[in-house]
């Protein structure tokens, strides 16, 4: 992929200007192992510029942390971080399976409209916001004097870089730079022994077309994840291609289109998610373009596991490349 940028992001190659890559370590005669091999964030002051090029610092490593985003959310529980609170708790459990988060953590509010007064209860030392939700929130958190940690979702020219990027950013603010080092490692190898699982089965058809959708009335609503998206990108890397060429949005590479917008890619596997799906597929049940189109004649359709977040991190990208493999690579 052309677009790519190396996946071995290090702190000065994803362009994060850290100082001393976000922490003070201590000396190698002062370091310890942590207890039961778990990684401890370092102390000192930490100092990032985030992804709205804005410098945050913070005293020490944040305890008590409040994210806005589930893939985020997803991130901060990788590096060992249980947040205080999250926007929209039930629908991270429903849609992210990468990482469980306790259902009792303080719910803030919906992703786009947090709840400010529950953000401020929970007493964050740092708060995770995504740049897209909007500088009204950000602005309000800042006039409360509460570390804000600006993350962007998605790059639909280089989703899997940013990913990338963004995690990294998170350890960094964190402390944990070393627990995000292997995460991202674990990806690149995951990654690499899937598509070598995928070429060693030598699929007839590489060709996929990655959809979730929902009911529209009595239409049906898909929504293709074209090029430029994370999950399609992904596929790509494994050697597979991404059949949807139609427009796509200029952040998530996700397109917009019906039934009878799918004819231009019958050719292709179908992928869909299997998150709350059966409503859109049952409602398609008996429609004559839907059953006459290739995938479907000829079983050509395959349902990937319910809660992969599709603008997860290292965690939920992992998930979508065992779901390839399981559909190309079986």
């Amino acid at each position: 992929m052309t677009r790519r940028t190396t996946l071995a992001v290090t702190c000065a190659a994803a362009g994060l200007v850290l100082s001393a890559c976000g922490t003070t370590q201590p000396s190698s005669e002062e370091e310890e192992p942590a207890a039961d091999g778990a990684s401890e964030a370092s102390s000192g002051p930490i100092e990032v510029t985030d992804q709205a090029n804005r410098t945050v610092s913070l005293d020490a490593a944040p305890e008590r942390v409040v994210v806005l985003e589930w893939g985020q959310t997803e991130s901060v529980l990788t590096l060992g971080v249980e947040p205080v609170g999250v926007a929209d708790v039930e629908g991270y459990n429903t849609w992210d399976t990468a990482e469980e988060l306790d259902p009792d953590t303080t719910d803030v509010g919906v992703r786009g409209e947090p709840n400010l007064d529950a953000v401020f209860s929970e007493n964050p030392d740092l708060v995770i916001v995504e740049a897209t939700r909007g500088d009204p929130i950000i602005r309000q958190l800042e006039e409360y004097d509460v570390p804000i940690l600006v993350t962007a979702a998605a790059d639909a020219e280089d989703p899997i870089g940013n990913m990338v990027e963004t995690f990294e950013l998170i350890g960094a603010a964190l402390g944990r730079e070393e627990q995000a080092a292997e995460e991202v490692a674990a990806f690149e190898d995951a990654l690499a022994e899937g598509r070598e699982a995928i070429d060693a089965a030598d699929p007839e058809n590489r060709s996929f077309t990655y959809v979730d959708a929902y009911a529209d009335g009595a239409n049906v609503a898909i929504r293709p994840f074209g090029q430029g998206s994370q999950t399609g990108e992904i596929g790509e890397e494994l050697g597979l291609e991404n059949a949807w060429t139609g427009e796509v949005d200029e952040l998530y590479g996700l397109g917009n289109t019906d039934v009878e917008g799918m004819t231009a890619v019958s050719d292709s596997t179908l992928l869909y998610t299997g998150t709350e799906s059966e409503s859109w597929l049952s409602q398609l049940e008996g429609n004559p373009v839907w059953d006459d189109l290739a995938f479907v004649r000829e079983d050509r359709v395959e349902e990937f596991p319910a809660g992969i977040w599709t603008f997860g991190g290292p965690k939920s990208s992992i998930q979508l490349i065992d779901a390839y493999v399981a559909a190309y690579g079986g």
